[in-house]
């Protein structure tokens, strides 16, 4: 009998509709009948992609005595953190001031008044290494709740309290300078690991927002440290098994320091961001690698993770079937010398050794994950693609990995704004046409009459959850860019519509700091408040860069006075945690250049020396520069106002800080202008 979540939207919800626990949505009327049948709330959250939230459910939540157990003593509500991140962080902030950890499966045990009392993440279904079975916590909870109410309910208001105690340290309005910029450039210097890239010790992620940071860094100032941490990082990630080598994309983190061995989920926000890093680090260095790389993740995502309906799916899971009926993670991905052997015969040796598959393997059962270590010997490419093609085939063949096919609106806007920056690099329309799909999805799918987003959809239905600020964030810069590329001036009046939102509803006027929800939206324990990257930029710094481009566009002077206001975080932050504000730092980068403004005009979008100098301008490495491009008079983007032809030919236009340089028609002259 499926349980009240056969007709949620979120893939995570509908595995478990038809467990026999009798699961609710996070909801009004879960928690009416929590206060009605006098029963505490188990709250269980996790993803997709999740392989321990996979592991608790088959143990636990699949197991009729547990089932049994949870339906009388509790109402149980299970919540997918990619749909509601509010309802995530605002309980795993409880968790981590407990525990001093957090993680997914997230269980926490509320009042019916959603107030939290015990904590955990992943509980095993029989004593283990130290922690009680969940059966035990189960117990244990209960029996409090019957016998002990007036504890529980004072730890309940008591972590309520200190909840409430812990604001964020906004460091006041004022952003960074030269001197804070240079304080973080020296932070990341120290955490720096010189031998594998990267920064800090295991498990490693890729830490595109702080590349992103160096590589601007770098076009304004002419660090050679910078651009060597991001170049050196970006070679090691894409060398090691972080990476896929047949396939392209990445895989959420490497379990150790070399980066040989991921975690291998897929996400969409992971390859987004670090297709636009690589573009980027192409942009900057002209490395053949970076070009690959971005190339090859683009075609991934559109490959693997794009939707019948033309949005990007949020992930592919790190387990899929062995071969054996059996779940296994990393099953897709890893090789044996014999399979190797058996599908390609004669060059399994080559490719052993150029892969590095080695006969005791470098994951689990002797298996091996695919990379590309340094050596002495040097390889036939063209045997090298034969190879690889081979293997792609066979690995083809085998179960894949399953799909969570929700569109988020935020990851969705990371996509766009990478797919356009990457086709319009490489001359690849393809890609900019899958930008633009996705783009129209987001407007015909997740935006109302009034410009409100909302977070989820999935087969073009919308989801009930109302966007979050990293939602308007992603998508108004997702749009800003593909109005840079397409010359479509619609795309940034959609971003504008979405900032207008960020302004009225997101804003802390006082304080100048963003809040993660807004004001409208539904109250929860704690109104969530984190200008911190995590996976993907912190919506505050995501907010503070679109808001910064949009000024740049338009002269919004509100936009450009709430992107400054906001990046006082970033003065506060940057110099003590740089690792984990990398976002804020790219901004601030932006702000110190200009940004810098660039008009193209041209007699016609198509004419090959306008789409010349338009390619040039994109190609500029300064800092966050903006860049439109239209015929004279058109009223397509403000920055077109008045910039004629000069002498009839195409002509560009650089300004910034209300300063422009005189109109050029030479491509080389406009390089110039926008080295940083």
């Amino acid at each position: 009998m499926p349980n009240r979540l056969a007709h949620e939207t979120s893939p995570y919800l509908l595995q478990h509709a038809d467990n026999p626990v009798d699961w609710w949505p996070w909801s009004d009327e879960a928690f009416a009948e929590a206060r009605r049948s006098d029963k505490p709330v188990l709250l269980s959250v996790g993803y997709s992609s999740c392989h321990w939230c996979h592991v608790m459910a088959h143990e636990s939540f699949e197991d009729d005595a547990t089932a049994e157990f949870l339906n009388e003593h509790f109402v149980s509500v299970k919540v997918d953190r990619e749909e509601r991140p509010d309802v995530d962080a605002v309980y795993m902030e409880a968790v981590q001031a407990a525990t001093g950890q957090g993680g997914w499966p997230m269980t926490v045990f509320l009042t019916p008044d959603a107030e939290p009392f015990y904590f955990g993440t992943y509980f095993p279904p029989a004593p283990r290494h130290g922690m009680p079975s969940f059966r035990q916590v189960l117990e244990g909870v209960s029996t409090a709740w019957r016998e002990r109410r007036e504890e529980v309910t004072d730890v309940a208001g008591k972590i309520v309290r200190d909840l409430a105690g812990r604001e964020v340290g906004f460091g006041g309005t004022e952003a960074p300078g030269e001197e804070e910029l240079a304080q973080a450039l020296l932070g990341l210097t120290r955490e720096y690991d010189p031998q594998r890239g990267g920064f800090g010790g295991a498990p490693k992620f890729p830490p595109s927002m702080v590349v992103e940071f160096l590589l601007r860094h770098h076009a304004r100032t002419g660090s050679e440290g910078a651009l060597q941490m991001a170049r050196d990082t970006c070679e090691r990630m894409a060398r090691g098994g972080i990476y896929d080598q047949l396939g392209g994309g990445f895989s959420r983190y490497s379990v150790d320091r070399d980066w040989i061995v991921p975690h291998f989920e897929k996400m969409l926000y992971d390859n987004a961001l670090l297709c636009r890093v690589y573009a980027h680090l192409w942009r900057a260095t002209g490395s053949g690698l970076a070009r690959r790389v971005a190339l090859e993740t683009a075609e991934f995502m559109v490959r693997e993770l794009r939707t019948e309906q033309g949005g990007f799916a949020s992930a592919l899971d790190a387990d899929s079937d062995d071969g054996t009926g059996r779940h296994v993670e990393g099953a897709y991905y890893v090789w044996t010398p014999q399979q190797l052997r058996d599908v390609l015969g004669d060059d399994a040796g080559l490719a052993a050794r150029c892969f590095g598959v080695t006969e005791e393997g470098t994951f689990e059962q002797g298996a091996s994950v695919l990379r590309l270590p340094q050596q002495d010997e040097v390889f036939d490419a063209e045997k090298v693609a034969s190879v690889k093609r081979r293997l792609r085939a066979a690995r083809a063949e085998r179960p894949a990995p399953g799909r969570d096919d929700k569109v988020v609106a935020a990851w969705n806007g990371l996509a766009i704004a990478a797919l356009a920056e990457t086709g319009a690099y490489f001359d690849r329309p393809d890609l900019v046409d899958a930008a633009l799909a996705a783009a129209d999805l987001l407007v015909r799918v997740h935006l109302d009459d009034s410009a409100r987003l909302a977070r989820t959809s999935k087969d073009g239905r919308v989801g009930a959850n109302a966007g979050v600020l990293e939602d308007y964030a992603d998508v108004a810069e997702g749009f800003l860019a593909l109005s840079s590329v397409t010359g479509e001036g619609v795309w940034l009046e959609f971003a504008g519509l979405l900032l207008d939102h960020v302004l009225v509803g997101f804003v802390d006027e006082e304080s100048g700091g963003l809040y993660d929800t807004a004001a409208d939206a539904e109250r929860l324990i704690r109104r969530p408040q984190d200008p911190t990257d995590n996976a993907a930029p912190s919506g505050w710094t995501a907010a503070a860069g679109a808001l910064l481009g949009y000024a740049a566009q338009t002269g919004a002077e509100p936009h450009r006075t709430a992107a400054e206001r906001a990046l006082g975080v970033v003065k506060a932050l940057g110099p003590r945690v740089p690792r984990f504000i990398g976002w804020g730092l790219a901004v601030a980068e932006a702000r110190l250049d200009g940004p810098r403004e660039v008009a193209v005009v041209g007699p016609a979008l198509d004419d090959p020396a306008t789409k010349v100098l338009h390619r040039t301008a994109l190609l500029g490495t300064a800092p966050g520069a903006v860049v439109a491009y239209g015929v004279p008079g058109s009223d397509e983007f403000p920055l077109l106002a008045d910039r004629p032809l000069v002498g009839g030919a195409p002509s560009a236009y650089v300004c910034r800080n209300f300063t422009c340089d005189a109109p050029t028609t030479d491509p080389e002259r406009l390089r110039a202008a926008l080295e940083g």
